[in-house]
């Protein structure tokens, strides 16, 4: 099958799922003969824009994994913008070495016109919901889940995506390439359950559930210079651009003002989300292995 451009589509906080997915569109783009293009849903206009991608393209579309799935606020833009228009599409879903659980096969549902996930994990048939769900009409012929960097941690999945990491990319594009010029376009069943499970729920020693879904990121007014970044950069726009110490929106805890602050002045001091990074660097130290379906 000939392919007239690989689009590289991706939401990327820290720049990890940024990284892997033009790596693998880059790649699969020169092994197609193909046109290379890119798109960032990462900042708040941008997920005010639709993005079509016409049939004859492939798109190579990766969100990071959030307690076990799709970002909650990321699914709206998924569901009801992002149209396939019958295009192929290989789903890639970043995770912080604890585990994807169920994200990868929610990113592939929400990109395929065959089911759909709603956010309370009801499976769902297209037509039971007239007018509520979008069918966006890809062909997801592969997909993979790799480990990067866990956004709460700077040791948990550290140096992840590493040299070896780098070559299952290019492995899995090579194999998407082999596929397709092949003639080969049949969808694929990714990993993860279906129905989708509910969001992981960090817990403490007791096994009570610890909510840091309002948690917010605190400044240091000592080191912070009023430079901007951390407003400019917010994937959700919740941060104060006259007065970043005010984070008046919500925060979805991707640490991009955290890892990205030029001076360090970024910082979570809520006792439950440090309760929580500590358990996860202590519980999933060992490297984790990435998923690839082909």
């Amino acid at each position: 099958m000939s392919v007239s451009t690989v689009h590289a589509v991706y939401f990327s906080g820290t720049g990890t799922t940024e990284k892997t997915v033009r790596r693998i569109a880059r790649r699969l783009a020169d092994k197609l003969g193909a046109a290379y293009a890119e798109y960032s849903y990462t900042l708040p206009d941008a997920r005010k824009r639709e993005l079509t991608v016409p049939a004859g393209d492939l798109a190579v579309v990766g969100c990071p994994t959030y307690a076990g799935r799709v970002p909650n606020l990321l699914m709206p833009y998924l569901r009801d913008m992002v149209h396939g228009a019958g295009a192929l599409a290989g789903p890639v879903a970043l995770f912080g070495n604890r585990d994807y659980d169920d994200a990868l096969m929610e990113l592939s549902k929400l990109l395929t016109a065959d089911g759909f996930t709603r956010p309370d994990c009801v499976k769902l048939d297209l037509a039971s919901v007239p007018g509520m769900v979008h069918a966006d009409g890809f062909t997801c012929v592969a997909g993979a889940a790799f480990v990067g960097e866990h956004s709460f941690s700077r040791t948990l999945g550290a140096g992840r995506p590493n040299d070896a990491d780098m070559a299952e990319m290019d492995d899995f594009a090579d194999r998407i390439a082999a596929r397709l010029a092949a003639g080969d376009t049949a969808p694929v069943t990714v990993g993860g359950c279906d129905p989708i499970r509910p969001y992981y729920t960090p817990r403490d020693r007791h096994g009570n559930p610890i909510n840091i879904l309002k948690v917010k990121p605190k400044t240091d007014m000592t080191k912070c210079g009023n430079c901007g970044w951390c407003a400019a950069h917010c994937p959700m726009g919740s941060i104060d651009p006259d007065d970043p110490s005010q984070v008046p929106g919500t925060c979805i805890k991707c640490c991009a003002c955290v890892k990205g602050c030029p001076t360090g002045a970024k910082y979570y001091d809520d006792p439950g989300y440090l309760y929580h990074k500590s358990e996860l660097e202590e519980v999933y130290a060992r490297p984790a292995e990435n998923a690839l379906f082909v």
